[in-house]
């Protein structure tokens, strides 16, 4: 390709509304362009790497005994009534009406699609395993779509369905795909770590996620040195730090003027954090809900959530906390009546705790549970933090932020229930089929990548997924010798079947040295008068601080065994 005709230009300066590396360099490199917020037009060298890492993810899904299929983007809204899961995505699925005012959806996911059109096809024992994947355009109405394409509103992914008789062949199934997923990472160049999850709105059990970690990324991960423990943070459990136990003592009021936060309360008392008890309050499915949790912790809201099982969940607003005549700052669960209490168990760890008395400018001394208070529902819905202990082996926890680039699920058989996808067993039995679920975010991996493979400069593409090889840069296009070998160059490189961008523009060096660092093309050709004098020319990698002068004698072989070599050692 001549980088003259190419479409998209490099920019110098940082785009202000690019908040990522990947965002930043992808619009600077002349990859991809903002329609709306969280939907991008994919100009050709994003294209080029996307369609690269698909192939790779269609290689891999093969060899683990994939099919290929196609679904509609357009899905009837009664599918997912039937599933249930319309309220569990809510405002993020995208709806619509025909002409006949039927309704319908944009498939933010395709687990209802496949299971409604494997049930019609399978009927007997002997029609399974089945594992069938696409490559398709979803859409989510996120909230707050950011990072360029690594949370976006609409995008490609890559999501792959198991199918099978039992538990055992999910345990296989599931397996594969995880090797499969670990392969396609290697072969792409991109270093993760694979995490216990929660499953989410799609549902399941066992569920894991794919994080690449990177400082942009916006999930947490909580982690073990040690023995290698690793969980979202949304899923992850820990060892939380005993408080003071001791005797029971009598309930005290003091008053605590203009202190309303535990880091306030606790300072003006002059005792840690661990020795309060707070309340945080929400509404869930409409209700409102008290919370109350020691205070040095932080709530997990998708545990809370899972523990309620609730669809929709939030913290309540001030007008809505002032309805239900809770105190904010002061409020505790002594006392409390007509509102669902919901505690995680940290408040049993510890006594003599300090929480509000319900009152204004006024707390109470001594609370502990259950002789003072009452709550319905107890269980973990603390968030995991760094310093912690590791719940398998009490040693103490990290944290690191990154980026989900693979989530698999164990969905079991509730959506073949409820969706009606049974098969007939060797005894004749009807048995509902056992199901699995395997997402990549194509785009979301591609960012990634950038992530982490960048300099101050620019992109450093692994071989496998640049968009091209080679990066063609002759200096001086005035020169007739310099145009003449760059031109014999491009068609011998490109007809040994080497992918090479030619950079045929008339700019200064440094204009085309920068934009080889920039798009981040792993080889650079540079042909010059200075090397040609030599009968040479210098060979640079992306990742190399000095280049190589080689002959020009057997050029064309030369590179295309470096080319070879780089893809060999990916």
């Amino acid at each position: 390709m001549r980088f003259s005709k190419l479409i998209g230009k490099t920019l110098k300066e940082i785009p202000a509304e690019a908040d990522t590396i990947s965002h930043q360099l992808m619009v600077r490199a002349g990859m991809i362009r903002q329609l709306c917020a969280g939907v991008y037009s994919y100009l050709p060298l994003a294209l080029r790497s996307l369609k690269k890492i698909e192939d790779i993810i269609r290689d891999e899904m093969d060899k683990a005994g994939g099919q290929e299929v196609g679904l509609p983007v357009l899905q009837p809204r009664e599918l997912w009534d039937k599933s249930g899961r319309a309220e569990a995505f809510g405002k993020n699925l995208f709806e619509l009406s025909d002409r006949k005012e039927r309704r319908l959806v944009l498939g933010p996911t395709h687990e209802e699609v496949i299971t409604d059109l494997v049930g019609y096809f399978v009927k007997s024992y002997r029609d399974l395993p089945v594992m069938a994947y696409q490559i398709q355009t979803k859409f989510r109405d996120e909230p707050r779509p950011r990072g360029g394409l690594i949370r976006v509103r609409e995008f490609t992914m890559k999501d792959l369905y198991s199918f099978d008789i039992d538990e055992k062949g999910l345990d296989e199934s599931y397996r594969k795909m995880r090797q499969a997923y670990q392969n396609i990472y290697r072969r792409t160049g991109l270093p993760v770590i694979m995490i216990q999850a929660d499953s989410g709105a799609i549902g399941g059990k066992d569920s894991s996620e794919f994080m690449a970690v990177t400082e942009c990324g916006e999930d947490v991960i909580i982690y073990c040195d040690k023995c290698g423990y690793a969980a979202n943070s949304e899923k992850a459990n820990s060892i939380k730090a005993e408080g003071v136990n001791e005797g029971l003592l009598e309930i005290q009021e003091v008053a605590t003027p203009g202190q309303k936060t535990i880091e306030e309360v606790a300072r003006y008392l002059g005792i840690p954090k661990f020795q309060t008890i707070k309340a945080v309050f929400y509404i869930a499915d409409g209700e409102i809900i008290f919370v109350t949790l020691r205070g040095d912790i932080e709530v997990n809201e998708i545990k809370l959530k899972n523990l309620l099982k609730a669809t929709d969940l939030r913290l309540a607003l001030p007008d809505e906390v002032r309805q239900a005549e809770l105190v904010a700052g002061s409020a505790s669960a002594i006392g409390l009546k007509n509102i669902r209490i919901v505690a995680d168990e940290s408040i049993t760890m510890g006594t003599n705790f300090v929480a509000g008395a319900n009152k204004p400018d006024c707390h109470l001394r001594n609370v502990n549970y259950p002789r003072d208070f009452k709550v319905d529902l107890i269980g973990d819905i603390a968030l995991a933090q760094a310093g912690e202990g590791c719940p398998e082996c009490a040693c103490a926890l990290n944290s690191a932020r990154g980026i989900e680039v693979g989530h698999i699920f164990k969905l079991g058989t509730f959506l073949s229930e409820k969706l009606d996808a049974y098969y007939t067993d060797a005894e004749g039995i009807s048995r509902p089929i056992v199901m699995g679920c395997y997402g990549i975010g194509v785009g979301r991996l591609l960012a990634s990548v950038i992530e982490a493979s960048h300099d101050e400069k620019g992109i450093i593409w692994p071989m496998d997924i640049a968009p091209y090889q080679v990066y063609l840069c002759p200096l001086f296009m005035e020169d007739d010798k310099v145009a003449k070998v760059a031109e014999g160059l491009y068609s011998a490189l490109t007809g040994a079947g080497i992918e090479v961008l030619y950079d045929d523009r008339p700019d200064s060096p440094g204009v085309k040295f920068n934009d080889a660092d920039l798009l981040g093309i792993p080889l650079r050709i540079t042909v010059s008068p200075r090397t040609l004098e030599k009968g040479s020319v210098e060979l640079k990698w992306r990742c190399d601080k000095k280049p190589e002068i080689v002959t020009l004698d057997g050029i064309t072989e030369t590179v295309t065994q470096a080319v070879s070599a780089a893809k060999d050692g990916a």
